[in-house]
């Protein structure tokens, strides 16, 4: 009996000890708990590139490989033509258009505003998935749910 119980207090450890851990290999802040869709060509290695950051900072990503379900995505969600990029991600209801830092998504999903999402507008030097040296800080606008952009936030 005294032997069960030492196995079933080993056991029980053990899971907590693998539950902790799995739980906080990744942890940032909240980005774990959601799944992302980023939509990309199926060419574009800056898309690939953006889809490894954002797995390494511990979202779960599903790649959706088309040029067409891309310009879909942009179209149904009213992307202004002033914040696009090469890539469309989806999470939680909102839009997230670019080479967007974690740090961005993350403010999104903490504050949750009464917005259709957040651009970061064209290819910039040194975002994430970019190559090259961040010169300066990354303008993220606000898309309302009108198409009226306005500033997010400066990463």
């Amino acid at each position: 009996m005294k032997s069960i119980i030492i196995v079933l207090v080993i056991v029980a450890v053990l899971g907590f000890g693998y539950m902790t851990l799995s739980n906080n290999s990744n942890i940032v802040s909240i980005e774990g708990q959601h799944k992302i869709v980023v939509y990309k060509s199926p060419t574009c290695g800056c898309c690939a590139n953006y889809i490894s950051y954002l797995k390494k900072e511990g979202y779960e990503v599903e790649v959706k490989n088309s040029d067409i379900l891309l310009d879909q995505i942009k179209s149904e969600n009213n992307i202004p033509g002033e914040v696009e990029s090469c890539h469309t991600s989806l999470i939680d209801g909102y839009f997230v258009e670019g080479h967007i830092p974690v740090e961005g998504i993350n403010k999104l999903l903490a504050d949750r505003p009464d917005i259709a999402g957040i651009g970061l507008a064209g290819m910039p030097v040194g975002s994430p998935g970019m190559p090259g040296t961040k010169n300066g800080n990354f303008k993220i606008m606000n898309i309302a749910h009108d198409n009226k952009v306005s500033s997010f936030i400066n990463l």
